[in-house]
Order: C-alpha cells, then structure tokens, then sequence
C-alpha cells in the first residue's frame, strides 16, 4: 500500500523526508510542503530511499523545472525549488552540519553557468547518469545549467560516432571505443575545448573527421583511456588547436587543460575569490593544497606574498604559468600538505579535496599560524576536520557561504578560523 504524506523536512543530502511510523523514508525532486504517495522504496546505506512515487500537491516553494530532463537526471535535486528557498536551505542546512550560521551570496546566474561538462558516451545513450542508478543513463537532449550550446555538442558528437562506426561505452560488459565527451567553455572568453575519451587511438582518417565535426572548438584533445573505470580519465593528446584554453574572472586569467581542476562555475568565482581575500590577513600568505593557482595567483596579482603547495606536479606547473601571464608574484612547489613544514605565515589558505584534510590538521595546530581560511564544498569533512582536531588551537572567527552549485543542495564555505 502506498505510503501518502507531507515532506515536512530536507535531508543533509538534500531529499524530501517523509515521516511514517516513526521511520523516515527520504524522497528524491520533492521539497518541504509536497504531499506525495510513495509507491516502492528501496535500501541504501540502511536508508529507504523512494524509487517509485507520485507528487500528489505540489509545495507553494516549488518554481517549473527548466529542464526536460529533471526528475530522472541526476544532476539537479533541487531544480524544481525556487532560487530563493534553495539558498535558505543551503545555508540552514550548512549550520545543521556544522553548528555555524553564516550569510550565503547567490550565483549571479542560475543557468548556463557551468564551465565543464562530461557526457557519458554509452550504448544505453549519451547524456549523464540517472539518479541512484549507475548503469541508468539520460539520453540528453539539452542542459541548462551547462550551455546552450549543448544541442550542439551532442549533435556534432553523434554524427561523428555515426560516421566513424566507432562503438559507445557499454556500462554493463565494460566495452566500446568511446566512453565520454567532455566539454569546457570559458565563460568571458567565449573560448571552447573539446576533450573525447576513448579506449582506443584514432587512425589519421578517425582524427580527421573529428577535427571536421568539431571544427569550431578552439582547442580540441583526444583522452587515450587505459582502465575500465568509469570515470572521464584520459592520457590527453592534441590534435588540433591550442594546447589550453583561457577563463576570465576579474582581472586575473586562467589556462585551462583538460587535467586542470577548475571551479565549476566562473560567474560565482569572483564571489568566492573576494570572500578569501577579504579574509586574508597579513603580507604571506600560504595557499595549501593550491592546485591551477586559483587563490594564490589572485592574491599575488593584489600585492600579498604568496607559496602555493600542491602533491600534483601537472598542477603546479599550471599555477607557475597561471602566475606568470598575470604577472603575479608568487612561488608554487610540488609537496605534500601534511609534510609541508608551517613557519612564519600570517595566513593559510585551504582547498582540501572532498574527503577533508585528515593528516595536514596535525600540523596546523601545532603551528603557530594566527589565521586559518579553510575553503570546503563537503560541511560534514570539516566539521569532522574541526571537531576532532583543530578546536584544539583554533576558534570560528567568521564564515561565508558562496552557491557555487544552483539547483543543488551543495555549498562552498569559506571558514575564518582565529588560533585561541
């Protein structure tokens, strides 16, 4: 029998809860004040979690989804939300996690800000993957949130496999030629790079008419892949035009390369770049886990003195020419963060990856370093990174929520911390 009822409540995740029983069923694409029939669940992480269900009233909080695709993608949890409520979740769900309240600045666009997209190329079709389904995929048709050349991409993309015979990704026999496309856009350069990952090397004749049905991309690779994961993972080779492409935010600019890690979206950048820097104190500054340069460069191009540490040596090459085209002044060196000896620094600047800092927490406490900026887009590794180690010599001085992620429920924070 289905289970009818009113979401009364967001998940840390950002799904619908639905209270029955005294258990808790969590609800994807539903948000607080939707009544829904739940028809079948199943269990995930000793969760149940609404497989099959029926919005019965829609929330006053709802807006119409842009996207033909919402509801089955899984990109967009929360494209149904209105823009508004989707920022007061976030921040509430921010101090849920971490105890802190923060204010929250909105992206100022909401679509076509996104400067990276991969395309899982598969026989099941090309698009991206359904939500809570690994072998599900989204034969997509457009996508908002990314370009509005995406009809375009895809259009040049099936014409080219139509052409070549080359065989898409099959998820479930881990076989085929080709397993995705991915797509960059500088966003204030209007330049574009095209990137096909595929299992196999293209002969003269397949590079040809790649470069003819991409012919409008400024810099165009092929991602020789060598593993069965499924991931956009490539050795990267060029096959036509320039070697990185260029983003703008204020006025420093970035090279991009399809190894780079760059923040997805370049309009709300400048926001979260400003955030840092306001909260940057003193003349040398720190930048750990520094990747392209993204902070450092910025605040080397704004006078402060700058060494930037980064285990990837392809990233630290990128940061050293990042910082030359700037004329920025500042040092970047391939090193371990959780090695890296702290000294006479007014400020640290932090980037963990998503899983947190875990071993570098160590060595911040017992430096003497006064002021910490720990830039995080997972709350729950830095409340576990905090909690379990730095309140030993540092308070929460101040905090700021940047939406670097529309129609998600995912945040980037950057978090003052002050030594006691």
């Amino acid at each position: 029998m289905p289970l009818k009822g009113e979401i009364k409540a967001l998940s840390d995740e950002g799904l619908g809860v639905l209270e029955k029983d005294n258990k808790a069923i969590y609800v994807p694409f539903v948000y607080p004040g939707d009544v829904v029939s739940v028809k079948k669940t199943r269990r995930r992480f000793g969760r149940r979690i609404a497989t099959d269900f029926e919005l019965l009233k829609p929330s006053p909080l709802r807006q119409p989804p842009r996207c033909p695709h919402f509801g089955t993608c899984g990109g967009c949890l929360w494209q149904g939300l209105k823009y508004g409520e989707q920022l007061g979740f976030k921040a509430e769900l921010f101090e849920r996690i971490t105890g802190i309240s923060a204010p929250i600045k909105g992206s100022p666009k909401i679509w076509g800000f996104r400067n990276i997209s991969n395309f899982i190329v598969t026989t099941e079709g090309i698009g991206f993957k359904e939500y809570e389904n690994p072998l599900g995929v989204v034969n997509l048709s457009e996508c908002p949130v990314f370009s509005k050349r995406t009809s375009e991409y895809l259009r040049a993309l099936r014409a080219f496999l139509s052409e070549t015979g080359l065989e898409p990704w099959n998820l479930k026999r881990k076989a085929g030629d080709v397993h995705y496309l991915q797509v960059r856009e500088g966003k204030f350069t209007g330049e574009v790079m095209v990137n096909l990952v595929a299992h196999t090397k293209p002969s003269e004749e397949v590079a040809e008419v790649f470069k003819d049905y991409f012919s409008f991309a400024d810099s165009l690779y092929w991602s020789r892949k060598t593993d069965g994961r499924d991931d956009p993972r490539g050795e990267p080779e060029l096959l036509d035009g320039e070697p990185f492409i260029r983003e703008r935010i204020g006025d420093v600019t970035y090279l991009i390369h399809p190894n780079s890690f760059f923040q997805t979206n370049s309009y709300a950048l400048e926001l979260l770049l400003k955030a840092v820097e306001g909260f940057t104190d003193g003349g040398k500054v720190l930048d750990l886990y520094s990747g392209v340069g993204t902070f450092g460069v910025w605040l080397a191009k704004r006078g402060f003195s700058v060494e930037g540490v980064e285990l990837n040596p392809f990233a630290v090459e990128m940061a050293r020419r990042n910082a030359e085209l700037n004329g920025a002044h500042a040092v970047f060196r391939v090193g371990r963060a959780e090695e890296t000896p702290i000294g006479d620094y007014d400020t640290v600047i932090l980037d963990p990856p998503r899983k947190g800092l875990r071993e570098a927490t160590e060595l911040l406490v017992k430096s003497g370093v006064e002021r910490v900026l720990y830039v995080s887009c997972n709350p729950k590794a830095f409340r576990l990174d905090y909690e379990n180690h730095l309140r030993e010599a540092y308070r929460v001085e101040n905090a700021i929520l940047i939406d670097m992620f529309p129609h998600t429920p995912h945040v980037e924070a950057v978090i003052w911390l002050e030594r006691t």
